[in-house]
């Protein structure tokens, strides 16, 4: 594997260690909102494609990338680009990603086709009991990204990361 490679790969590694600061069980690769990585000689170049144009943690996220990759101490200039023209879909997370998120208590979204309806964004199983006998209380949660649910069965009320 050539050095440019390495350096990549490295880039790729450490941006494991970029967590989402509104939910810290997952990290921006697992999110899937890096969207590209690229080196020349001593520079790194990272575009970031964020889930909402709005999103409150698109900064934090930005300089904690640019502070993981100058760790490295292989590049002289980080650059961090905010891509706010290509669509970020929550089809673009992981699967581990979608297993960190229920385990941090949000119902992962299910990845999808074509346009979502209300009735297929109340469709949502609990991230506590499994159990699908959930409502959908309000598409509007403690942030842009979440909806809020409630499960009859095991009587938690709980957020979803919303299908996008």
């Amino acid at each position: 594997m050539n050095l440019k490679m390495n350096k990549i790969k490295e880039i790729w590694k450490v941006l494991e260690n970029v967590k989402d600061p509104e939910i810290p069980a997952v990290s921006v690769v697992d999110l899937g909102i890096i969207t590209s990585v690229e080196t020349s000689d001593d520079n790194a170049f990272v575009v970031m494609t964020p889930t909402f144009v709005g999103c409150p943690a698109i900064t934090i996220m930005k300089m904690q990338i640019q502070k993981q990759i100058e760790k490295l101490g292989l590049f002289n200039q980080v650059e961090v680009k905010i891509d706010f023209e290509t669509p970020w879909t929550s089809n673009r997370i992981s699967d581990e990603g979608k297993r960190k998120l229920k385990e941090f208590g949000l119902a992962p979204p299910p990845n999808f086709e074509g346009t979502l309806t209300m009735e297929e964004l109340a469709k949502v199983s609990c991230p506590f009991c499994g159990s699908a006998n959930t409502t959908l209380n309000s598409p509007f949660g403690s942030t842009l990204c979440r909806a809020i649910h409630f499960c009859y069965d095991c009587d938690q009320g709980f957020e979803q990361f919303k299908p996008i």
